[in-house]
């Protein structure tokens, strides 16, 4: 692990204002020095090396030929340990079957989902979760098997040995972004003079592999966690091939998400904004949370004012300032003004945070909101958001379900469905739940097939293909019912409960209990 240090600070000509602040910082640093205290950390990690060799090995191909020549070496190197052992090959179909089983809609997808998994499992050897499964990321919980099998691919794929070979490759790779990061972390903290990692609990780690697609940047928000999963270019010729500004967007969220929650009060009095941008082509967590569409704009904002040269750039800053409304981050404009005069104020953001979202007029906003013409389509937020209480979110609902209140269990599944948080598959499938406790015979058929079509979840697929074989008993359609019994026993093989509904309902049409009188 590389700590990032500020050995560049001497290179900086500062006059003025600026020298004072950095000389004040100069001691507001000192723990982001100190490998100890530092919650910031570039690194690499061997359990995320291992995911992305597996996936690459099952038939991740994405970009390969615009990736770094390492991950083709390693890719080969995994070949020829296959092929000299038998083991080794038997592993590999284990764990491949099981991946493409399990494969999501598109690579960019499995990506996500995998990288989202490798954050949260328990180092080499071993690959089980670190957390209970409500604690997981939503989309890490319907593939949290797939490490019971790499565990096996590493020992006879010998991965640990491959991934040794290659540290060397992975400390230049560190040294490469070491300089440029830690000057971009101090520009940013100068810019809003604020102290470099100043939120206990909270850490902020930038992972760097080169097994994914280098054209793919993936960041999320667990709880105090913040990560950013990094795959360098190796064309020079590509615009910032360190991906920088991707990793300074995270780096904001890390910086102002904490704000946003301690001045709640002075932000939830900005709810009736979520009414304007419901025709914007937003994440649907932009449109429900308040909290996250402020602490966006804002970051938006802080990124336009530093780009490019001051004097020159103020068009092309006014224009990314529109653009970034017309997406529906309608107060983009607001704080990039209010950033003039923070500018000339010698005050921390963190000081001056709360007269900044004190001083919003909400129907001047409402007005302004009204008068923009929303883009048709957006680019997806870089920061996945996964707080504590989404992770739980269907959990609780199959809970409540289980418990007697299908009505509990509704709102939270729409909840979940409606805001993208977790399986999708899952969801449905707990709504089709609720739908058969109504006795909402074709509601819950409904919601049993788009089950089957949202998810790679082998007992929702199963399940699901059980409930549908008894509702077609149901409707004395034996044909169609002996069909989802025979897809169930298919994709359910390996589950006892399944396995042994599915056979009953092949044996005999199903037949509803009678409740007694």
């Amino acid at each position: 692990m590389v700590i990032l240090r500020e050995e560049f600070l001497s290179r900086f000509l500062v006059s003025g204002l600026r020298a004072c602040i950095i000389v004040a910082f100069l001691g507001l640093l000192a723990p982001f020095c100190a490998a100890q205290n530092t919650p910031i950390t570039l690194d690499t990690s061997e359990t995320l090396f291992s995911v992305l060799t597996a996936m690459n090995a099952c038939g991740y191909d994405a970009n390969l030929n615009g990736s770094d020549a390492q991950r083709l070496n390693i890719r080969a190197e995994v070949q020829r340990n296959l092929r000299d052992s038998e083991e080794a090959q038997g592993a590999l179909k284990a764990m491949c079957d099981w991946y493409v089983a399990h494969r999501g809609k598109d690579p960019r997808h499995d990506l996500s989902q995998f990288i989202s998994l490798a954050l949260y499992l328990q180092g080499p050897p071993h690959f089980l979760p670190r957390v209970k499964e409500d604690e997981l990321p939503p989309d890490a919980v319907p593939i949290v098997g797939f490490g019971a099998l790499l565990e096996r691919f590493y020992e006879k794929a010998q991965l640990h040995e491959i991934w040794e070979r290659h540290r060397a490759n992975y400390t230049a790779l560190v040294n490469r972004y070491h300089e440029p990061l830690a000057k971009m972390v101090f520009d940013t903290d100068i810019y809003l003079r604020l102290q470099s990692g100043g939120y206990l609990g909270k850490t902020f780690t930038v992972y760097l592999d080169f097994l994914g697609d280098p054209s793919e940047t993936n960041a999320r928000n667990y709880g105090n966690d913040y990560y950013i999963v990094v795959f360098p270019s190796p064309d020079p010729g590509v615009p910032d091939p360190l991906k920088l500004p991707q990793i300074r967007h995270t780096y904001l969220h890390y910086l102002l998400d904490p704000m946003a929650e301690k001045h709640f009060s002075a932000v939830k009095r900005l709810d009736p904004l979520l009414q304007s941008v419901k025709r914007a082509p937003l994440d649907e967590n932009f449109k429900t949370d308040i909290g996250l569409l402020v602490t966006e704009c804002l970051v938006r904002a802080i990124e336009i004012r530093m780009t490019g040269n001051k004097q020159t750039a103020e068009p092309m800053r006014l224009q990314a300032v529109d653009d970034a409304v017309r997406q529906g981050y309608i107060l983009t404009r607001y704080f990039y003004a209010a950033l003039l005069n923070f500018e000339k104020d010698p005050s921390g953001l963190r000081t001056a945070y709360s007269d900044i979202v004190g001083a919003i007029d909400v129907r001047q906003q409402e007005k302004a909101a009204s008068e923009v013409q929303f883009v048709r389509s957006s680019e997806p937020e870089l920061v996945q958001l996964s707080r504590m209480e989404d992770r739980r979110m269907l959990v609780t609902a199959e809970k409540r379900l289980a418990a007697g209140d299908a009505k509990g269990a509704q709102e939270l599944a729409q909840q979940a469905l409606d805001r993208k948080i977790g399986d999708e598959g899952r969801a449905l499938f707990i709504l089709a739940q609720v739908a058969v406790a109504n006795k909402n015979r074709e509601g819950a058929a409904e919601n049993f097939q788009k089950a089957i079509q949202a998810t790679r979840d082998p007992k929702v697929l199963a399940w699901s293909h059980v409930y549908l074989g008894r509702i077609m008993d149901m409707k004395e359609q034996r044909d169609a019912a002996l069909n989802e019994y025979r897809a169930a026993l298919t994709v359910g093989a390996d589950l006892p409960e399944v396995k042994a509904a599915a056979e009953r309902g092949l044996q005999q049409a199903y037949e509803p209990p009678v409740k007694p009188q």
